[in-house]
């Protein structure tokens, strides 16, 4: 009976223990805490959409202006483009989210046609964006995250824009935190116009890969290398660099420059941006 009685409190001892051990050693278990997930994550300045999520109640507006990109619905080459996007935290890991841009006329005309092509050049307020982010992974804010993001580009916008269709876009985003403060993410995504079958054959496809970090307790940086791509086009690759300051945990300001290297958007790319986050 002694002897039965001293292995059942070694057991319970060793259980105990294990489960300590465990709680003691999961790489997230307070994840939640460190500077890469409580600080604010934008979904720009590049190309790369990151795969943080907003809590339920969380609203987080991300502004700012740079050059057009062929995956931006609405882009022109040589042109500036004014971006704005709003996210806003849903229940059971959700977040919903609706952008749109303004794209600036041309410095000699507003309306008239460029040289030599006979269409008109549109400008002003471009198609609406709505869509959701939903978490893949099994745990919120965990070190290794996968997101999966829907949007539907709308029928709207300003009248200049013409032949105006539905365009569905995905993206499968994926993260891997380095250490406390550091980033990897990547984005494999496609976006058509319509829901033909011979629509997808006329899609474009994106891949990028970025990696932000800081540069001290307020500023920090970020490198991104994308490429887009068609069935029946060329692949056209870029990169983005940025510095951005963030004064406290939910304001961030950020400055880019970047080189796209073929394509209709081909040459160099500069932006600024500021996002903000409430509540913090």
């Amino acid at each position: 009976m002694r002897k039965t009685t001293l292995l059942t409190t070694a057991g319970l001892l060793l259980v105990g223990s294990a489960r300590t051990l465990a709680q003691t050693t999961d790489p997230n278990l307070g994840n939640e805490n460190t500077p890469f997930v409580r600080n604010i994550r934008p979904d720009r300045p590049g190309q790369t959409i990151t795969t943080n999520m907003l809590n339920p109640g969380q609203f987080q507006l991300e502004a700012g202006l740079s050059q057009p990109d062929p995956f931006t619905p609405g882009s022109t080459a040589n042109r500036r483009l004014t971006t704005g996007l709003l996210r806003v935290g849903f229940f059971n890991n959700i977040e919903l989210r609706v952008s749109q841009g303004y794209l600036s006329p041309l410095p000699t005309s507003t309306a008239a046609a460029e040289p030599g092509s006979g269409v008109a050049v549109p400008f002003g307020r471009t198609p609406m964006t709505v869509g959701a982010k939903f978490l893949a992974s099994t745990t919120p804010n965990a070190r290794s995250q996968v997101v999966v993001l829907a949007e539907m580009t709308l029928r709207n916008g300003d009248k200049s824009f013409q032949n105006q269709v539905y365009e569905p876009a995905a993206r499968l985003l994926i993260s891997q935190q380095l250490g406390e403060r550091f980033g990897l993410e990547a984005n494999l995504g496609f976006r058509q116009r319509g829901f033909k079958a011979a629509d997808t054959k006329l899609g474009t496809y994106l891949g990028t890969l970025a990696l932000n970090g800081p540069l001290g307790n307020s500023f920090g940086f970020f490198a991104e290398t994308y490429a887009t791509w068609q069935q029946q086009a060329k692949l056209a690759p870029g990169l983005t660099s940025g510095l951005y300051w963030r004064p406290w945990s939910g304001l961030r300001l950020d400055v880019t420059a970047g080189r796209t290297f073929s394509g209709v958007t081909s040459g160099s790319t500069v932006g600024a941006g500021l996002s903000l986050r409430l509540p913090r």
